[in-house]
């Protein structure tokens, strides 16, 4: 197995949106907010070489939306999607199959791609199964008023139109033992966590429900969350099988840490060592 940590670019999101009732004042040490109350936030993908398999779990927003609604999220940094699967060795055509943790548009985006015409849109890659849960698609094609704003038609019907979108609760048996995959309801229904056997170690891909560092902190979920409460419960299970089981933490939206080890203290839980995938033995 090969791990890939794959750069879709940076965006900027509302801070209190992000942290929801925490205060500012506490917030903003960990994730400085600009003049614009707006906080920078990485869309970070994961690509995965297993045997005949190359897994990429998220794919950003992608570039194919109008400039106009592209700067309402200020995009910035150098990363981008197919550039940064190139730099790691691949061909967009080598990629088998695409874990859509969710279908929010900062995660599922760069799954498609205006067509040359410019008049349609296809799948970006065109060998690879899409993977979504049954029960978070029917929440994404038929959305509530929450929700409506980042569920977009143009990132999911070109998956269906090409018979490439599947269901992974209907067909996890196609992935090895090396994946396991969690379903949570907090943030979207049926959020898709992604732990991965790497060797003798275990990293988890859990998507939203801790997208940096300072959420690792259990009030700290985002006003985006369609069940904060329930957000909270979840994170909890998790961050205790992350301490029990030594799991190492990936970030999808960190700036400037990819994963950490998180630790229980008096305080509550916190981050613990933090760093890069190789820092945490995963990439060689």
């Amino acid at each position: 197995m090969r791990l890939s940590v794959i750069d879709a670019g940076n965006f900027k999101l509302d801070g209190g949106a992000m942290f929801g009732v925490v205060p500012k004042s506490i917030w903003n040490r960990s994730v400085p907010a600009d003049e614009n109350n707006m906080c920078n936030f990485k869309m970070r993908c994961l690509l995965v070489e297993e045997g005949s398999r190359l897994v990429l779990i998220d794919t950003g927003m992608g570039e194919k939306q109008p400039e106009k609604w592209q700067s309402y999220y200020y995009r910035n940094g150098e990363g981008e999607l197919k550039k940064s699967i190139m730099e790691a060795g691949y061909a967009v055509s080598d990629v088998t199959d695409v874990i859509l943790s969710h279908l929010h548009f900062d995660h599922c985006g760069g799954a498609v791609e205006r067509h040359p015409s410019g008049t349609s849109y296809r799948p970006v890659f065109p060998s690879a199964k899409y993977w979504t849960h049954s029960a978070h698609y029917e929440s994404a094609v038929h959305p509530n008023a929450r929700e409506k704003a980042t569920f977009l038609e143009e990132n999911i019907h070109p998956l269906v139109e090409a018979g490439q979108l599947y269901f992974i609760d209907q067909n996890a048996h196609g992935f090895s033992d090396a994946f396991e995959f969690t379903f949570v309801d907090g943030h979207t229904e049926k959020m898709i966590m992604t732990l991965i056997r790497y060797r003798d170690k275990k990293l988890m891909f859990a998507a939203d429900t801790v997208p940096t560092y300072a959420h690792i902190h259990i009030p700290y979920v985002m006003s985006y969350d369609i069940a904060p409460l329930k957000s909270m419960e979840e994170k909890k299970v998790l961050l205790d099988r992350l301490i029990r089981e030594d799991i190492v933490l990936f970030f999808d939206h960190d700036v400037e840490h990819e994963a950490c080890i998180v630790v229980e203290t008096e305080r509550g839980y916190r981050a613990g060592d933090m760093g890069t995938l190789a820092d945490f033995g995963l990439k060689f």
